[in-house]
């Protein structure tokens, strides 16, 4: 069984483990190949430490005491009609997929953004990942599109939006979560 818990100042490293992990699976054939082998934890961990002194959410997700996966957000970054708040990142290592955390994520940082007054947000996802079918299982919808560039290379970005923070998850035909 998973727990998710507030990221610490601790987690630093964990943390930059599991977004350097995530990226060279998760984005493999996606963004280029020198970009993903490039990447460092101790670089990660460096930005992590300071990302975590900021005024945003971070959550972690542990598996039998061991940081598998994170997930982080806050206010808006750049400006989506409608939306109030943003999915910074939510990444898990391959073994701690498909067995909900993502969604008790999405659940966890939703409540969280509610508390601070948000009422909506949006997360900006490569267009080629593979993740979009979890980001529309859980009630997101594309709401805009951009290019970004990624190790030298302009990629296609959709955004996902929940226009309501409440309903993150919830199967409305069903009634059920």
């Amino acid at each position: 069984m998973s727990v998710i818990r507030v990221a610490t100042g601790e987690d630093a490293g964990p943390i930059a483990h599991v977004h350097v992990a995530s990226w060279q699976t998760t984005y493999a054939g996606i963004v280029p190949e020198a970009y993903l082998a490039g990447l460092k934890e101790t670089e990660r961990e460096a930005s992590w430490r300071e990302w975590l002194t900021l005024d945003v959410d971070v959550f972690v997700a542990e598996l039998e005491g061991e940081v598998v996966g994170f997930v982080s957000g806050g206010a808006i970054r750049e400006p989506v009609e409608g939306f109030d708040a943003e999915l910074f990142a939510i990444y898990l290592l391959r073994e701690a997929q498909r067995r909900g955390i993502g969604m008790a994520f999405l659940r966890r940082l939703s409540e969280a953004l509610k508390e601070r007054g948000f009422a909506s947000m949006v997360a900006w996802v490569l267009e080629d990942n593979s993740s979009g079918e979890f980001y529309s299982r859980s009630g997101g919808v594309r709401v805009a599109s951009k290019e970004m560039e990624v190790g030298g290379v302009m990629l296609p970005v959709v955004a996902y939006g929940w226009s309501d923070l409440g309903m993150i998850g919830v199967d409305v035909a069903h009634g059920s979560v």
